[in-house]
């Protein structure tokens, strides 16, 4: 496939959820990062469509599939500009969409041009749901400083898909990407870095692997990097869970 078309990770006869691509091409100085939208019902819900530097390609692969008007809800793992400086532009064109972000992050929203708040949902730090016409609910789990000081994870029990945000982010070399995992432990190299600076520490790893751990999950579907499928979900979430990161390895970042 091309790198920016959608594809679709589960599918039945009222539920899809894609994968919306990636940028068209690669850049050295700009981070990749996927978009994803659940369909259910007739009713779309986006996750990280991303920030101006995106949209066009988002909003493109959004609109062949579904009305914009049909987005109901868009889901914000965390605040970073990579994830949500485009808030402005889909709460302009998806008119009736709310925007649900953690309420740590809320007050920051103006400084991306949103001063009309009625349309934007605080997400509590114990975490909540987004919950669909017919009653659906996507829960929220808590992932905070995992590197968000306020995060969240969405699980749609539907595909038994997690979406991460950040957590099972990937970094690849240029030429190097690919959209799902097929070598774990060739994997891990990609995932090693990122997760060790950008992570706060062990035990807000291990709080975040004991609370999914509860649910059952097929794939995990972060915002940089490969989908993790099948058993490596299990291999993720033991490696994540044991992972020393940020200020369990201070000394190595400032010796």
């Amino acid at each position: 496939m091309s790198s920016f078309d959608t594809s679709v990770l589960y599918e039945d006869g009222n539920h899809r959820y894609l994968h919306l691509g990636w940028e068209e091409k690669e850049e050295k100085s700009i981070v990749q990062t996927n978009q994803y939208m659940i369909i259910h019902n007739g009713e779309v819900v986006l996750m990280d469509p991303g920030g101006a530097h995106v949209f066009p390609r988002v909003l493109a692969n959004v609109a062949e599939i579904v009305d914009i008007g049909s987005v109901s809800q868009i889901f914000y793992s965390h605040q970073d500009p990579d994830v949500s400086s485009g808030i402005t532009l889909w709460l302009s064109i998806a008119e009736k969409a709310k925007a649900h972000i953690s309420g740590l992050w809320t007050r920051f929203l103006p400084h991306f041009g949103i001063y009309e708040t009625s349309r934007i949902v605080a997400i509590p730090d114990r975490g909540g749901d987004l919950t669909l016409k017919d009653g659906t609910k996507l829960p929220c789990i808590p992932a905070h400083f995992l590197h968000s000081t306020g995060q969240f994870s969405l699980y749609d029990p539907t595909s038994r898909i997690l979406f991460s945000g950040d957590i099972g982010a990937a970094v690849f070399p240029e030429g190097k990407r690919y959209p799902a995992v097929e070598n774990f432990d060739d994997h891990l190299r990609y995932m090693e870095g990122f997760h060790k600076r950008y992570m706060a520490s062990n035990s807000a790893c291990r709080r975040w692997v004991d609370a999914v751990s509860k649910l059952k999950i097929d794939a995990i579907a972060p915002q940089h990097g490969a989908v993790i499928k099948g058993d490596d979900v299990d291999r993720f979430l033991n490696w994540f869970g044991n992972l020393k990161c940020g200020v369990d390895i201070m000394d190595q970042l400032f010796r």
